[in-house]
């Protein structure tokens, strides 16, 4: 143990010094932390969409926003609806049968929809999470076969899916476009994030 006295008044400037540190970093971290709790748009963002799809023709698709996420939602055309049978056997998973984006039970058919010519998917990859293009006419087109029945191209890896965002073989996308829980409220009107099992 050292004989030197102490010096109290830098033992008292040290403290000072500390506890004024403290204080301002607990004052600083406030904002960060008050940043962190989830805003009401963030809250609002979980909720349910109800869209009106009496202005959307046959042939197009309009684009919505749940959790975040693109939906897209296309009125398929007969012309359309037949391609499907075309390319049902190039698809990995026909059936939708995969199970890390299960598909509600309503649309584990060919269309994968509620009803033939409406079509409600989650316009994300399930590659890398990427957005695929729309490629909705058919015929040669950079990037795609010849023999192209229309559908969507992820740019980033190429992967290709058809009118029913199934995936097509061979490609590195795993699996089909998610299809979110949905239910029509009338013919115009279809509300996404719930249905019979998803009710909010």
């Amino acid at each position: 143990m050292s004989d030197t006295p102490v010096d109290t008044s830098k033992r008292t400037w040290l403290i000072a010094s500390t506890c004024a540190g403290a204080a301002g970093a607990a004052f600083t971290a406030v904002p960060f932390v008050s940043s962190f709790q989830p805003s009401e748009r963030a809250r609002a963002a979980g909720a349910p969409v109800e869209v009106d799809i009496s202005a959307v023709k046959p042939g197009e698709k309009i684009t919505v926003e749940w959790r975040g996420k693109p939906v897209w939602i296309i009125r398929r055309t007969p012309e359309m609806l037949a391609t499907l049978k075309q390319t049902d056997p190039l698809v990995a998973d026909p059936n939708s049968e995969r199970k890390a984006y299960p598909t509600p039970d309503y649309a584990k058919n060919e269309g994968r929809s509620r009803k033939p010519d409406i079509f409600v998917a989650v316009g994300i990859c399930t590659h890398l999470g990427c957005s695929p293009t729309d490629k909705l006419q058919p015929g040669p087109q950079p990037s795609l076969p010849d023999d192209w029945q229309g559908g969507f191209l992820c740019p980033c890896h190429g992967s290709t899916f058809d009118l029913a965002g199934r995936v097509f073989k061979n490609k590195p996308a795993p699996d089909n476009l998610e299809i979110p829980p949905y239910e029509f409220l009338s013919d115009t009107r279809l509300i996404i994030g719930q249905d019979e099992k998803n009710k909010a």
